[in-house]
This record gives C-alpha cells, structure tokens and sequence, in this order.
C-alpha cells in the first residue's frame, strides 16, 4: 500500500510540473495509459478482493463437509467392524447348526440301530430275564441297565435336538441383525460418497479461485509495473522538454522576446486533429496536422535549425530559430532534408511527416515556441 501511495505521489509531482512535451504523440497518451493503468489496477484490486472472500467461503464450507465426512467416515468404519462380527457370528453359528444337525442324525442313526437291534433279538420279557438271572440282584440289575440304555438314547437325541434347535434360533437372529446392519451401512456409505464428492467439488472450485486470483494478481503487478513505467515515461518528457527549452535558449541567445504574430505559414495543408492546451493533466505544447506519411514539411518562416535530432516521444524533431527569441519545431518526422547549424528560407522543405518517436499514426506535430515556452501556433500562423 505504501508503495502505491509513492508511485500516486509521484505521479501527481509529473503532472503537477509545467512540461509541455509533445501530448498529441507523446504525453497525452503516457496519461491516458497511466489513467488507464490506474483503473485497470482498481478493477483488479476489486476482483482480487472478491475473488479472496469467495476462497475464504469456499474454506469455511470445505471445513463443515471435511468435519461431516470425517464422523461419516468413523461411523462407516463402526458400522462395517459391526457387519463383519455379525458376519464372522453368522458364520461360526451355521458351522454350530451344522455340526448339530450331523451329530443329531448320528444319534438317530444310532438310536435307529439300536431299536432294529433290539426288534432282531426279541425284547427280553421279565421272565426271560428272571430264568437268566443267576439272584434277585443280577436281575434288578439287568433291568435297570436295559432302562438305562433306552432313557440315556433318548436323553441325547432331546439334547442334541434342543441344541440344534436353540443355535438355529440365535442363528436366525443374527441373520436378522446382519441384514439391518448391512442396509444402514449401505445409507451411510451412500451418504459418505455423496459429502466426499461435495468435497472433492469444493476443492476444485477452491483451487480454481486461487488460479484466478493467482492470475489477477499476476495482471495486477504487470498493470502496476506498466504504471510505473509510464510514470517515468512522463518525468522523462518533462526532461526532455526542459534540454530542448535550455537548447533553444542556448541557440537563440538575447534578443526581442516580443516577435509579431504575422509572418508564419502552415507547414502542411491539413485538418488540425489535436489542438494546444492541456489533455490529461497535460500541456499539449503544440498543434496536431493530419496528413499521410511522407508529405513535405515546410518552414514556417525563414531561420537557422537549432536542433535536428531524435528527441525521444518527439522522434525526429527539428527546430528552427526565427529570430526575436521566436522557434518553431516539427516532430515525428520520417526523414530528416536539412541538418543543425543550416540556413532555411519561408517554404523549404525541412523534412517529411512520419510516425517517430510515441505516435498513434503518421501526422505533424507543430510548434511555436517563445523563448522556449510553447505557445497556441494558431494565434501566429
């Protein structure tokens, strides 16, 4: 900021200094560039700013879906350890009815055997077991151990079967509990895609704002080096200026600072497309002809060329020294047909319009000059 406060202050010491260059093909542009600059960088600045607001709301929501997304994200991992202990219990409780399921076929089979057993070998009557019986204790024995079998047989079927039938239950109830937990799983996943993608969206737009705003700001130094460049631009017109008033005054030397008005002829014959006065904070110090490339200048009046050189925004620049302290110069000519130090007479060619030096197009810039200080050419010709 402080550094756009110097180059304002400088700006306004050039245009505050009483230069009077050549505007029409030189200082009126360097303003108009540098207004232009100025609200380029104004433009710019505001983008900037909006550009950096969008970014920082950009940032507050990728925070709100960062920090939805991560509790999705820890529940999703919740809801999918849950799944697969319902997975892994399921699994370990159909290996439990199976094995259940077999061991209890084995027992029937068994219990099967042993009633075909029984069936082949006649069921042994009291009788036949008395008859057999060596004392009353051998047969109280053989009793109770033919009830025992036949009670122990059935005991183990109804255990086998009520075991098979209680880990089917809980197998059936896990299967109920897993396909819950799956389809919330399946909600929360779906849920988590949808806040990753909002994300994923969201830091896209984020990093095309800062490539925006990276370029702006890329614009913005460019605008404001440009800024500087025709601030200097400026202060060397006003330079310039000052050489050619200290050369006129030079060749000139002391003479009558009151010369006539009358006496001076238009170079050129055309439409005049800049007038003197002052443009963009300015002075226009002389008076824009428009005519093609090329075309004959001619001396205004008859005197002796102090200065034919290129003088920076003015291109090729000549003045003629009439005497009484009265010059006239001629800039952004092409070609050059007298030199410094020449004798020149009302009507001579002195050298051909051009383009030289800061012009917009081929056109003579003309002035009349008074002891170096720019007049309105058009109260003399």
């Amino acid at each position: 900021m402080a550094r756009r406060l110097a180059l304002i202050v400088v700006a306004g010491l050039v245009l505050a200094a009483p230069a009077a260059g050549d505007n029409g093909g030189k200082l009126g542009d360097v303003q108009a560039r540098i207004a232009a600059a100025r609200a380029k960088e104004a433009r710019l600045t505001g983008q900037i700013s909006d550009v950096t607001k969008q970014i920082r709301s950009l940032e507050a929501k990728v925070g709100d879906v960062s920090q939805k997304l991560s509790v999705l994200e820890r529940d999703l991992a919740l809801h999918q350890r849950r799944l697969d202990g319902l997975n892994a219990l399921f699994s370990f409780e159909t290996d439990r009815v199976n094995f259940l399921r077999s061991q209890y076929a084995k027992v029937l089979r068994q219990l099967n055997l042993r009633m075909i057993d029984i069936y082949e070998t006649h069921d042994p009557t009291l009788v036949e077991v008395i008859l057999e019986s060596t004392s009353f204790q051998d047969v109280l024995d053989q009793l109770h151990y033919l009830e025992a079998i036949a009670q122990q047989d059935k005991r183990i079927t109804k255990t086998v079967a009520a075991a098979r039938d209680k880990v089917q239950v809980a197998r059936e109830r896990t299967k109920m509990i897993r396909t819950r937990v799956h389809s919330e799983t399946q909600v929360i996943a779906v849920r988590t895609q949808q806040q990753r993608i909002a994300k994923s969206e969201l830091l896209l737009s984020q990093g095309s704002l800062v490539g925006k705003r990276k370029r702006q700001k890329g614009q913005l130094a460019s605008t404001r080096a440009q800024e500087r460049a025709f601030i200097d631009e400026a202060n060397a017109l006003a330079a310039q200026d000052a050489r050619v008033r200290a050369q006129l005054a030079a060749a000139q030397g002391a003479g009558d600072t009151t010369p006539s008005a009358a006496g001076l002829i238009w170079p050129v014959n055309g439409p005049v497309t800049s007038p003197f006065g002052y443009r963009w904070g300015r002075l226009h110090a002389g008076i824009d002809i428009g005519v093609p490339e090329g075309t004959p200048i001619h001396a205004a009046a008859a005197g002796t060329v102090v200065l034919a050189a290129w003088t920076g925004g003015y291109g090729n620049y000549t003045c003629i020294d009439h005497g009484g302290g009265l010059a006239t110069c001629y800039a952004h000519q092409s070609a050059y047909a007298v030199s410094t130090g020449a004798h020149v007479s009302q009507g001579q060619v002195i050298g051909y319009v051009g383009s030289t030096g800061h012009s917009f197009g081929p056109h003579l810039h003309f002035e009349v000059r008074i002891n170096g200080v720019p007049v309105d050419p058009l109260g003399y010709l």
